[in-house]
């Protein structure tokens, strides 16, 4: 929570390309037993960006030094923007995280070993995080679709279909991605207007 913004206003989070891994996933990537090394703490509670770095193969091309973010999952997901799927040959779906049915595959590679996907790559659904108390002042339920708008700066943009999480675990956050927020010139730590 961020009571000093102003009235329904949420503080956004660029989110770059990434892997979420799984157990035996990380144990295939980077040897059996091995943990992930923090580097620092995401905003939400939990979350944290890894030391451990990935190279992702696609039927067209591959992107190299992609981060994994902790802590493990029950499955791998790879979250990559528009532009990074066609770098890859790959036609990733926008979806909500963890919702992989029907997603491309992809190679992970490691410095242990090498991980083929049936399915998991996505690009990520613009979405609101917020506890239940932010909600109720932003008039939002958990699954809603809201708009945001950026006044910033030379290029003032509306996004719709920002979907709205709620969990007392979250603090207040606007996720976009990479793309998104080069159309619009934002960064991290910029503000958005939420309304319905």
């Amino acid at each position: 929570m961020n009571y000093s913004l102003p009235a329904g206003e949420v503080v956004v989070g660029v989110s770059n390309r990434h892997a979420h891994l799984s157990r035996q996933d990380l144990y295939t990537l980077f040897g059996e037993g091995h943990e992930l090394t923090k580097i620092r703490d995401l905003v939400q509670p939990g979350q944290y960006a890894c030391a451990e770095t990935v190279t992702i193969v696609g039927p067209k091309g591959s992107l190299e030094g992609v981060r994994i973010l902790g802590p493990v999952r029950d499955k791998t997901q790879v979250e990559v923007s528009r532009t990074d799927s066609f770098k890859l040959g790959v036609d990733a779906p926008v979806r909500e995280s963890g919702k992989l049915d029907g997603s491309p595959g992809l190679r992970i590679i490691g410095p242990k070993g090498t991980v083929d996907l049936e399915q998991g790559c996505i690009i990520a659904k613009r979405h609101i995080h917020m506890a239940p108390e932010d909600a109720a002042r932003l008039g939002c339920n958990d699954g809603d679709s809201v708009n945001i708008h950026f006044e910033k700066g030379s290029r003032r943009t509306v996004f719709a279909d920002v979907v709205v999480r709620v969990s007392p675990k979250y603090l207040l956050e606007c996720h976009v991605d990479t793309d998104e927020a080069n159309a619009a010139l934002m960064s991290t730590g910029d503000t958005v207007r939420v309304s319905k």
